[in-house]
């Protein structure tokens, strides 16, 4: 099988999530974990419309800091055993992945993740749902995603 170079990202890979504005985000593949997580902090729970939302601040880089206030539907609360056997309640949001020249819906975990180095780690559920092989001996196969924030013309 010689899989199409299109269909293929490495280890890390650059990632945007238009529908919250943040885009030159670097995310950890991890085909081990199944969920997907934000590095996330400040997280509230609110109402709007008579629907749950969670307002956030999404944290975007390692060596230079950025913050990004966020806010999102709340899809639900799931608990979660971490790889150091760990279990911990969290806020679980949807919202839009670009990586390459692909978006597609993914459910991303809020977390603190401030001890890791990369501040997103893509799941396989994400990875199976954007239809995705992994080569891990590769990191940043892909362009970094060319997208529009929302409102941009």
């Amino acid at each position: 099988m010689n899989p199409n170079l299109n269909s293929v990202i490495g280890l890390r890979e650059w990632v945007a999530l238009p529908e919250l504005g943040v885009v030159g985000l670097r995310a950890k593949i991890d085909t081990g974990a199944a969920t997907s997580a934000l590095h996330a902090s400040d997280i509230s729970e609110f109402e709007r419309n008579g629907e749950r939302w969670v307002r956030f601040t999404a944290h975007l880089g390692t060596l230079v800091q950025r913050r990004h206030r966020c806010e999102a539907p709340l899809v639900a609360r799931k608990t979660i055993k971490s790889s150091n056997g760990q279990t911990q309640t969290r806020y679980v949001i949807r919202t839009e992945l670009a990586l390459g020249a692909r978006a597609w819906p993914v459910e991303f975990t809020l977390t603190c993740r401030k001890t890791m180095r990369y501040r997103m780690l893509l799941g396989s559920k994400a990875l199976v749902d954007g239809r995705w092989l992994v080569d891990p001996s590769r990191t940043y196969i892909q362009d970094k995603p060319q997208i529009l924030t929302p409102g941009a013309a």
